[in-house]
């Protein structure tokens, strides 16, 4: 028995080592280091920050740099097609993609790159494919390396290059970082559907000479940023006054940036993953999900079925947070009750009245303006429709308040990162006795919404998470219409303003003026259609 389990260890050391220990082969998955080798006449220089680089004109550079090999500091590519895998293609092909990540190991990194790319887009619809601007470009910027990051603020003209297909870095690199050139391989089309095989490399470096040669005119210092990649120093080398080759070694050292250097700030994106999923998380993913589905049922029957003094402790145990900072002086003025009060909360996730209302432990009734008929029959407390009508909306929300306590998100969607989307002030008519309520939520594995997919998988997403926390803290109440200083038509918006930036304080939120249409835009191509399910 003994030597059984000295060749079951052995051998499961054996794989470990094989899949998940930097390779020694220099042809491997992960880009590794090599000899620099200067052509004539040029120059090659290394160095860790290209701090000395000081003196760029923007009028008079233009810097061209590889993507993965100057700009990201991971090594590895795949985590950004195990996010095309599993949010293009579902959970299936995003599984395929992870067994075959010992091959990847195994195989060149130009055959790695082929396998990733066929796996990923294969049959996949190019219509429908929105991973490229709406996914990525949030784990790409919290990947950037500051040393990079600056050379590119310094210089004029920019092109990006890399050898990844251009629908997966051209949103990120333009939107996010204001490159003007981007070069990538494409991948072939056939009848609105991406085949999984790229374009040969000629054509992309076909392209990246004609954007060179239409741009070096009237420039004086044309650089150069990227790896120890052979055929890339070549058509570098032919153009650049200078170029910087980095070493895996240097890569390690680099800084990522943070939030607050971002060159334009991050406000929405999409996808279910809230990991960035190298090949150990994923491996963990898959082996939460089954206990992630259980616990989720759980939960959900618990929050569903049971009373509060029951449900509460029972997700408690399961490892859901849930802390509540009431307001005493609210409790205290509870004698009244001709009407009800008038919760304006933040928009985190669906959840945000239900769970409210297991703070406040009482009943509530939550007004929406989407919500997919599963989670109307599900919710555990009343949800009434609003039809995006002001004087129909009005008479409804008038007509809750006279029968009870009510809930409303005026943003109208939701919002994943640190800011708030601009107020709808129709709360502002309806009551004299409004309370905001600041809600903030963390996940660690899954996000609890969603722009592109079905809504009525958000809450089952949410519960999925292995410790899901929400925070709710309770502000002061403010004064509606009728009560708020300066009158007037305009009145209403100066109440929604004032309720927003309150709740803002109280978050460390950022306040913006973005609408629900325009996050839809951005994220999912159209207006805000809800999938129905």
């Amino acid at each position: 028995m003994a030597r059984f389990f000295m060749n079951y260890f052995s051998f499961f050391f054996f794989l470990y080592r094989l899949v998940f220990k930097p390779s020694k082969n220099p042809k491997a998955f992960h880009r590794t280091a090599s000899n620099i080798h200067a052509n004539e006449g040029k120059l090659y220089h290394k160095y860790p920050s290209f701090a000395h680089r000081a003196n760029l004109s923007k009028d008079q550079t233009l810097l061209l740099f590889n993507v993965e090999d100057a700009l990201l500091k991971s090594p590895s590519l795949f985590p950004y097609f195990m996010l095309v895998a599993f949010e293009a293609g579902g959970l299936l092909r995003a599984f395929i993609l992870i067994l075959s990540y010992p091959l990847l190991r195994l195989v060149g990194e130009d055959m790695g790159l082929k396998i990733m790319v066929f796996v990923c887009f294969f049959g996949v619809k190019t219509k429908s494919f929105r991973v490229g601007s709406a996914v990525l470009p949030k784990f790409f910027l919290e990947d950037v390396a500051v040393e990079t990051l600056e050379v590119l603020k310094k210089g004029g003209k920019k092109v990006g290059f890399s050898n990844v297909p251009r629908v997966m870095i051209e949103s990120f690199l333009r939107d996010y970082l204001d490159i003007d050139f981007v070069v990538g391989r494409e991948v072939k089309v056939f009848r609105g559907y991406f085949l999984g095989v790229m374009e040969d490399k000629k054509q992309s470096n076909a392209a990246l000479e004609t954007i060179i040669g239409s741009q070096v005119l009237g420039i004086c210092d044309v650089i150069g940023i990227s790896g120890f990649k052979g055929s890339l120093q070549y058509h570098l080398s032919s153009h650049c006054k200078e170029i910087y080759l980095v070493r895996k070694a240097d890569k390690r050292s680099w800084q990522r940036i943070r939030r607050d250097e971002y060159l334009k700030p991050l406000i929405f994106h999409d996808g279910r993953l809230a990991f960035m999923p190298t090949p150990l998380a994923t491996l963990a993913m898959f082996m939460w999900l089954p206990f992630g589905i259980t616990l989720s049922i759980i939960r959900a029957i618990s929050g569903i079925l049971l009373p509060y003094r029951l449900s509460i402790p029972i997700l408690a145990y399961t490892g859901f947070q849930l802390s509540l900072s009431p307001n005493p002086s609210l409790q205290s003025s509870n004698t009244r009750k001709t009407r009800g009060r008038l919760y304006v909360c933040n928009h985190k996730t669906l959840l945000d009245p239900l769970y409210l209302s297991f703070s406040l432990q009482k009943d509530l009734t939550a007004v929406t303006y989407s919500l997919s008929r599963v989670s109307e029959l599900l919710a555990p407390i009343r949800t009434v429709r609003l039809a995006r009508d002001r004087d129909q909306d009005s008479k409804m929300m008038e007509k809750m308040l006279n029968e009870g306590d009510l809930v409303v998100c005026p943003e109208g969607t939701t919002c994943r990162e640190p800011y708030l989307l601009r107020f709808s002030p129709l709360f502002a008519e309806m009551s004299d006795d409004i309370v905001p309520v600041a809600m903030d939520s963390h996940v660690s594995m899954f996000y609890g919404t969603t722009a592109g997919g079905l809504k009525c998988l958000d809450p089952l997403f949410f519960i999925m998470n292995p410790r899901p926390c929400y925070n709710v803290r309770v502000l002061d109440g403010v004064y509606g219409l009728s009560s708020f200083l300066g009158g007037g038509e305009r009145s209403r918006f100066d109440v929604a303003n004032h309720v927003q930036s309150e709740i803002g304080k109280a978050l460390g939120f950022g306040c913006t003026r973005l609408t629900r249409r325009d996050k839809y835009l951005i994220l999912a191509g159209n207006e805000g259609i809800v999938n129905k399910c």
